[in-house]
């Protein structure tokens, strides 16, 4: 089983960089994704201006914060606290279920560290350089995009979890929301949105893995997750406005014993 979730993380990344760093001939016959929209700033910091690769992300990063507020996040945090308000009800009996299935602990371990932000940064930070390096664009933007998304999934997940200061499983504070589902949900909603489905759908399967391990370790409730997953979706929609209208809706669902996601086409926009 750790074997079996080190591959599908693996095999994402590598589907990932090689969609990424395409030669430019054959970056060109790729499928439009929306990067061009009237009144939406999706550029990339110039690769001719090195001095400019941060200093052009961070301006961007603070755009996102203006982009927070919109009816769709409000409809996605809305799922989110809908589905960890009723998930509330199977938190104990959850968390106590799952992690004294100590046939579980080896194979979860390994969502510690791929759900925790300094191996999501130094991806992210990994992808945006050497994007620019190499003088590729796509790369680069995946790479900005990522890291944007982190940074914002991050204050949010901070904000909400010093305002509410719920107590984990384990007794230690601030459990509410997961910090490790919100990054790689938001990590998986950047993918999903610059690549498709034929990345998303591992992108959500990893996040999902994340978010099941750290109730399985007594990190985090489900409600925990449940809404951390929502606020990794919000993240990743807003650094990516414009960009992969999704074909298919995406929620976190509750099920008797613990939960998952949900995908439900809705046709094309």
């Amino acid at each position: 089983m750790s074997r079996r979730f080190r591959g599908l993380f693996a095999c994402t990344l590598t589907l990932a960089a090689s969609l990424a760093i395409t030669p430019p001939a054959a970056a060109q016959s790729l499928p439009a994704t929306g990067l061009s929209q009237p009144g939406v700033e999706t550029s990339v910091p110039s690769l001719e201006r090195p001095d400019a690769i941060f200093t052009d992300l961070f301006k961007q990063s603070a755009g996102d914060f203006r982009n927070l507020p919109s009816k769709d996040n409000l409809k996605w945090l809305g799922i989110g606290g809908l589905v960890a308000g009723l998930g509330a009800a199977i938190d104990q009996p959850t968390s106590n279920n799952f992690s004294q299935a100590r046939s579980l602990d080896a194979p979860f371990q390994p969502g510690a560290t791929i759900g925790g932000a300094r191996f999501q940064l130094a991806s992210a930070l990994a992808t945006y350089t050497i994007g620019h390096a190499i003088g590729n664009r796509k790369a680069a933007q995946v790479g900005g995009d990522l890291l944007r998304a982190q940074i914002l999934s991050q204050a949010i997940t901070a904000g909400v979890k010093w305002s509410v200061g719920r107590t984990r499983p384990d007794g230690t504070m601030y459990s509410f929301p997961s910090g490790h589902s919100s990054v790689t949900f938001a990590s998986a909603t950047v993918l999903q949105r610059n690549f498709g489905w034929k990345v998303g759908i591992p992108g959500y399967a990893v996040a999902t893995y994340v978010a099941a391990s750290r109730v399985q370790e007594k990190r985090h409730f489900f409600s925990d997750v449940a809404f951390g997953a929502a606020v990794g979706i919000v993240s990743g929609r807003t650094v990516t406005i414009g960009r992969g209208e999704s074909r298919f809706a995406l929620a976190p669902m509750a099920a008797p014993g613990g939960g998952g996601v949900s995908f439900s086409w809705v046709g094309n926009r």
